[in-house]
């Protein structure tokens, strides 16, 4: 009885302690400044997307294939729009149809800062044409969206950038440090040798110029409504770092000759257990640290009777993680992933392949090297007789620090614009153009400050592209505020 009274006196301890940890476990206290009213022009910045999304600025692996035309009037045009930048930046561009801007600043003997957008597009898929609510070059603005290629990904950065820069001069203001606006013609080109980004980055490190930050696009302002779990909050993510990109061809060889005799397994009998085999065997799931201060933000939002359960965050870590590798969306950020894309075999359809060839695209976390996919490959693949061919490959970023001017400087501004918001370090899944600049910056982050539901973002490369109107005011106030602090001493 004893030993009972015992138990239920120790439970009721724990169970109150964790009653009065989950009461202390709130959102850590953060500046939250107010912000000057700003003289925003939303009809215009309106307008200028519209026509900006009708220049079909689409890129091409093949640059013979990309029509540089659409790229010399959309640079015509920005001249046009934006007069003052035209005036009192200079602007180079660097072939094909890369654009420097450089807003010289009153001490040009600070580090610069920089803001990157790119001008190119993905092209809209062949016999999807018709698909499209308003078609997909007419920058159509409906009174609620503007609709086209390019609405989010990411001409509204790029113009917004212009808009914002245009605003500032408008209203007299020199910064501090030079600011450059640093537009690349093919983001959209994986792994290409020829990039653009790298041109503007040598274009650059040739003239001795080192950046203090760079701030491109990436994560965005989300909404999180979870009722009961979560209530009207937004996920503020800001990339520190990105994920490494390979494509790899893998290739068995076998006799081939007439389907009438077939053996018991063809090359691609073959090939299948390639597949398999990669799939099956997935490369090790863990979580980084900007991953654990996610969850940790996130749990610290929860209503109180979930954070009875979050403040233990730390505690959850290995069951998060396991639930995290059955949902694909989250197994991305946990591991570096496989992607079987494509296949080939037999030219026809009565003859046995002699070459079987698959082709992998795996997304690296930092940390892991194409030479590592490599290897990886050749120890889970139980033929070993296989052909491994790196086709495209560019290797993951670096983290930029948490703690740096500018960091801090965009964490402040998603605050003060918007109170609710969950601000967090995190791994982009893609690529941007900002992974090109290493070479000359330590403080890369990539943030679009758009509110942008999880739906429209998948519309991404996608049908019916197109960007909210309502999302436009908060995003000129953030870049307003941003190159005007960033730019300071």
């Amino acid at each position: 009885m004893k030993k009972s009274k015992l138990v239920l006196s120790a439970l009721g301890a724990a169970a109150a302690a964790n009653a009065v940890h989950a009461a202390m476990f709130k959102p850590k206290k953060s500046v939250i400044a107010s912000l000057t009213k700003e003289e925003v022009n939303v009809e215009r910045y309106r307008q200028n997307l519209s026509k900006a999304i009708q220049f079909k600025t689409i890129s091409s692996r093949e640059a013979d294939l990309v029509d540089w035309n659409e790229f010399e009037k959309f640079h015509k045009f920005l001249d046009e729009a934006y007069p003052l930048i035209a005036k009192n930046l200079e602007k180079t561009v660097v072939p094909p149809a890369n654009l420097v801007y450089r807003w010289k600043g009153k001490r040009s003997d600070l580090d610069g800062v920089a803001l990157l957008a790119h001008q190119d597009v993905v092209p809209v898929s062949e016999g999807t044409e018709g698909d499209w609510t308003h078609p997909a070059f007419d920058g159509v603005d409906d009174g609620e969206f503007v609709w086209g290629r390019g609405a989010l990904d990411m001409k509204n950065h790029l113009i917004c950038v212009m808009e914002s820069v245009e605003a500032l001069l408008e209203d007299g203001f020199v910064p501090e440090r030079d600011v450059y606006l640093l537009f690349g013609d093919n983001e959209e080109v994986v792994a290409n040798d020829k990039n653009g980004a790298t041109d503007i980055m040598n274009h650059l490190r040739e003239k001795g110029v080192h950046l203090d930050a760079i701030l491109d696009e990436g994560g965005a302002m989300l909404p999180v409504n979870i009722p009961g779990v979560i209530n009207d909050k937004y996920l503020a993510g800001i990339g520190i770092a990105e994920k490494g990109y390979a494509d790899i061809e893998i290739v068995v060889n076998a006799k081939g000759g007439h389907s009438s005799q077939p053996p018991k397994h063809t090359a691609l009998g073959k090939i299948a257990d390639v597949i398999k085999d990669l799939e099956n065997n997935q490369f090790k799931a863990s979580f980084t640290a900007n991953m654990k201060y996610l969850f940790e933000a996130i749990a610290r939002n929860c209503t109180y009777p979930v954070r009875l359960v979050t403040c233990n965050i730390k505690a959850l870590y290995p069951l998060l993680l396991q639930v995290c590798k059955l949902i694909p969306p989250a197994a991305c950020m946990t591991r570096t992933t496989t992607g079987i894309t494509m296949a080939k075999g037999s030219p026809a359809a009565n003859v046995l392949p002699q070459r079987a060839a698959i082709t992998v695209n795996f997304r690296a976390m930092p940390g892991t090297s194409t030479a590592d996919i490599v290897s990886h490959i050749k120890k889970v693949v139980r033929n070993k007789n296989i052909e491994v061919n790196v086709l495209n490959s560019k290797e993951p970023s670096k983290f930029s620090p948490m703690d740096s001017r500018s960091f801090k400087i965009i964490e402040r501004l998603c605050k003060s614009i918007e109170p609710r918001s969950i601000v967090s370090p995190f791994l982009v899944m893609g690529g941007t153009d900002s992974y090109h600049y290493e070479p000359i910056c330590e403080n890369i982050y990539r943030y679009a400050p758009f509110k942008v539901d999880t739906s429209l973002l998948l519309c991404t490369h996608g049908t019916n592209e197109r960007i909210p109107i309502e999302a436009m005011n908060d995003a000129l106030v953030f870049f307003k505020n941003y190159i005007r602090d960033v730019s300071a001493e």
